[in-house]
């Protein structure tokens, strides 16, 4: 098979990916009206979970402790992204959380420049400024007030920011599979952990057609499947290229959130979201141009 035809099947998955990701806003916003977000994520990820260590359980052989307390760590950051998600989804729309979710593309850059000290470009400038436009005017109401849930979103992007960061840092010297499999049952141990204290635990009754839909979906589609796809398509493409595709996420939910969710935009989410699509492309290929800047003047220097 000839390499483009290879690439064009990664961008294929990856836009699968993110149309997947996009769906289940709508479809975990309608679950957590029958079931609380904890339990929902608990059984989300243990499903998860399950279908990891089948596909995986002979490299889990190889797992250290350095690697376990790694993949423990970026599972809490995981963990911490999901929550505030879920939680977020019960008090805004499935759109907004959509594009606040997608904030994360740009706030990787800025964390990555605070942690350096180096100034970003005027590309990644200019999309940062572009996307915390477009995020006063997706989120403050006609009263100038946040809304709760939309700020619980953003808690989420961070926490996805933070994720992104400490799985660069490990990941180059450590088993994705082995590190994947880790987080997402952290993910389901820490969930089960606070629903234990924090919720009432879910009888038979809530378990309905829409509840059950949503969690295989999110399990099988969303996390298990989705990451086999991404740890495909590294092969054949690079971060940046994925990151870029990735910001069609927002996009999909809400289309789906439209389409099926019933929800509208006013003109002034409108503006705001293509702010935020502006910002997240031009924050990301800004990072593009940087690092190739960078490649060229240590070639230079050496």
């Amino acid at each position: 098979m000839g390499s483009r035809k290879v690439q064009i099947m990664a961008d294929l998955a990856l836009v699968f990916v993110a149309l997947v990701w996009g769906a289940t806003f709508v479809s975990v916003k309608e679950a957590i009206k029958h079931i609380e977000p904890f339990y929902f994520l608990a059984i989300r990820f243990a499903i998860a979970a399950v279908i990891m260590l089948v596909v995986s359980n002979r490299r889990l052989l190889r797992l250290t402790l350095p690697a376990l307390f790694k993949g423990i760590l970026i599972g809490l950051f995981l963990f911490a992204g999901y929550a505030f998600q879920t939680f977020g989804l019960k008090y805004t729309t499935a759109s907004n959380a959509g594009f606040i979710t997608g904030l994360t593309v740009v706030l990787v850059p800025v964390f990555y420049t605070l942690l350096t000290k180096k100034a970003p470009g005027m590309i990644s400038l200019f999309g940062i400024l572009c996307a915390a436009a477009g995020l006063g005017l997706l989120t403050i109401n006609e009263n100038l007030r946040f809304n709760y849930g939309d700020i619980l979103v953003l808690f989420c992007a961070v926490s996805y920011a933070l994720h992104i960061l400490v799985v660069g840092k490990f990941s180059p010297d450590n088993d994705s599979f082995i590190l994947a499999t880790v987080q997402i049952a952290t993910v389901a141990v820490a969930s089960f952990i606070a629903a234990l204290f924090k919720e009432t635990t879910p009888t038979l009754g809530n378990f309905n057609t829409q509840v059950w839909s949503a969690i295989l979906i999110t399990a099988v589609f969303a996390t298990a499947l989705a990451f086999f796809l991404q740890t495909w398509t590294q092969k054949y493409t690079s971060p940046s290229h994925t990151a870029v595709i990735f910001t069609m996420e927002p996009v999909f939910a809400a289309l789906f959130a439209y389409l099926i969710g019933g929800e509208s935009f006013t003109p002034r989410q409108g503006l705001g979201a293509v702010f935020i699509l502006t910002g997240m492309l031009a924050s990301e290929l800004g990072s593009q141009r940087e690092n190739k800047k960078a490649i060229i003047e240590d070639t230079v220097n050496v």
